[in-house]
């Protein structure tokens, strides 16, 4: 049987650490941050490298972690989610946090959190429409050892975005 200690490992992440860039990386991420279809010889000639310069940054922030993935952002309402829900989850303890993972497989749940405050957990919910939601309301409320959840459904969206990488 695992101990505490391994119980709540299971459900943190290993600490953070900041990865080195220089101001060409900046300049690399905040250009493919504002469109990552760049090709490396248009990324070159905006940054005076060359592209295979840019072509070994971009590998090297990818195998960092700096760059986690290169996707396409999409229009939740335009492809028929158009409820934006965060849900603040209170449970029993760590253990009970760590269930709720069970549930990062559903389509509607875009980010899980474990969270300080009042609550434990915090989800970003996109859902299709009130229905759905109290749908998934109800699978986040089964999950043992959670004994509450909170709901602050979106009206509008100002500003969307990734960190800065100029900060």
């Amino acid at each position: 049987m695992p101990n505490k200690t391994e119980e709540t490992n299971a459900v943190r992440q290993v600490r953070h650490q900041p990865v080195k860039l220089d101001e060409a990386d900046r300049k690399i991420l905040g250009l493919l941050a504002a469109d990552s279809s760049q090709t490396y010889a248009e990324l070159s000639e905006i940054l005076h490298l060359s592209a295979p310069a840019v072509h070994d940054r971009v590998k090297r922030l990818k195998r960092d972690g700096v760059i986690k993935a290169t996707v396409a952002q999409i229009d939740g309402c335009k492809v028929g989610r158009t409820l934006l829900t965060f849900v603040l989850v209170n449970t029993k303890n760590v253990v009970s946090t760590k269930r709720l993972l069970t549930l990062s497989n559903l389509p509607e749940i875009e980010e899980i959190h474990t969270v300080t405050g009042d609550s434990s957990v915090m989800l970003k919910v996109r859902a299709h429409d009130t229905e759905s939601l109290e749908e998934l309301l109800g699978k986040v409320q089964d999950v043992d050892g959670v004994e509450s959840t909170r709901s602050y459904v979106v009206l509008s969206t100002f500003v969307e975005r990734g960190p800065d990488p100029h900060l």
